[in-house]
């Protein structure tokens, strides 16, 4: 894991480059804005960005979107002080990877950060239950235009992903290979204008493929 860390106050980096060198966890870079963010994403090739959500000149939601457009396989965590829904769920629309409050104790935000390598959304499960339902509210109109048809198998992965499986134990489940899941994956999201796990599972929700998660 190769890490960017982007927020506008320098204590905050410094204390999170710390935390992340004591796991051997290898911080390649800083930015202190967006804009910055989407440059050093360009240069350095970081395989993930830890984000601000509230940044001056440009805002973690902004280069989110730029930086997915362009870079799609670098994984993107929003870490932020906001728990308001609507700062959630645009993080989500937005491409995001995930959503850390900062307010975590070190060992949860770990187990979080290490979901990222089994392909899942970093994210608390109270947060999850918070976006798949409002998303499953709002999906319906979007995701039925232009609709193209899924095939057996690509609902079958679909339902998966939707129930919380990450990719090896699909592909475990499928007897297929971890990188035939990921073409699934891909051509799911195509299909239905989708961007990420959190939203694929909204949708299964929506279209009564899985029932709603139930918070512990």
């Amino acid at each position: 894991m190769r890490v960017l860390l982007v927020d506008d106050h320098t204590l905050v980096r410094k204390g999170i480059a710390s935390l992340l060198a004591a796991r051997n966890i290898e911080v390649v870079g800083e930015a202190a804005n967006g804009a910055e963010a989407v440059e050093k994403a360009r240069a350095l090739k970081p395989t993930v960005i830890l984000m601000d959500e509230q940044m001056p000149v440009c805002s973690g939601l902004q280069a989110t979107r730029l930086i997915k457009s362009e870079m799609p396989d670098i994984k993107i965590v929003m870490l932020t002080v906001s728990d308001e829904d609507e700062d959630l769920f645009e993080a989500i629309r937005s491409g995001a990877d995930g959503y850390i409050l900062k307010n975590l104790k070190a060992e949860e935000f770990f187990h979080l950060l290490s979901t990222l390598d089994r392909g899942e959304t970093a994210i608390t499960p109270a947060l999850a239950n918070r976006v798949i339902t409002e998303f499953a509210r709002r999906s319906s109109a979007a995701t039925d235009r232009n609709e193209e048809p899924l095939t057996a198998r690509e609902l079958e992965v679909l339902h998966l992903v939707a129930a919380g499986s990450p990719n090896k134990e699909i592909a475990s489940r499928l007897m297929v290979s971890e990188n035939t899941v990921k073409f699934h994956l891909r051509n799911v999201m195509e299909k239905l204008q989708l961007r990420n796990r959190t939203q694929l599972a909204a949708y299964a929700i929506n279209k009564g493929i899985v029932p709603p998660r139930r918070e512990s």
